[in-house]
């Protein structure tokens, strides 16, 4: 991440046909420092990161990627997946791809422990239709009046403001792979 953001600072710095010593001496800081943060051997504080923005003429926000396209970044390793959040039934949901404001859906790895549910993870308050594929493991689910039951290697498509709880009926972790429209997290 620290190479990513140097390189940004360093084009956006030529881009904008600024020196680095005179980057350097606007914000109060040696260029041997901005030398450091463009190849990414040093990591500028906060406030340092805000000058440096504000000298060229952008956002940290920009500066640190945070509208980084999908294109540059298709891949995201195993052990960058990010956690997104727990339920109290034993349930936790993994981001599968990276930031982008352009995105029209989210991929996400769902463990649930044996006897957890979706409760708090898969909402019904948002228009779109939603995704799943099971992974390992077993099923109830819940889709309105109706009762599935879905097996590792089967699927499920519904829309999402009907009313959906999955439920872990195996003996173990079950895990599904989770797609929903972007307006509906």
């Amino acid at each position: 991440m620290m190479n990513r953001m140097g390189e940004r600072i360093r084009k956006r710095r030529e881009d904008l046909n600024i020196q680095a010593s005179d980057l350097a001496n606007s914000i109060g800081v040696s260029a041997s420092l901005i030398s450091q943060i463009e190849r990414g051997k040093a990591y500028p504080s906060i406030l340092t990161l805000k000058k440096i923005a504000n000298a060229l003429h952008t956002t940290v926000g920009e500066l640190i990627g945070e509208r980084s396209d999908l294109a540059d970044h298709p891949v995201v390793a195993r052990k960058q997946q990010k956690f997104v959040k727990k339920n109290k039934t034993g349930t936790s949901s993994y981001l599968l791809s990276h930031h982008d404001s352009k995105k029209m859906m989210d991929p996400f790895l769902l463990k649930f422990k044996e006897k957890a549910d979706s409760t708090e993870i898969m909402t019904t308050n948002n228009p779109g239709q939603e995704f799943c594929y099971v992974l390992k493991g077993k099923f109830n689910v819940k889709l309105g009046d109706n009762q599935y039951e879905i097996l590792e290697g089967d699927s499920f498509y519904f829309t999402s403001n009907q009313n959906h709880l999955f439920t872990n009926t195996h003996h173990g972790e079950s895990q599904l792979l989770w797609v929903v429209n972007q307006n509906n997290i």
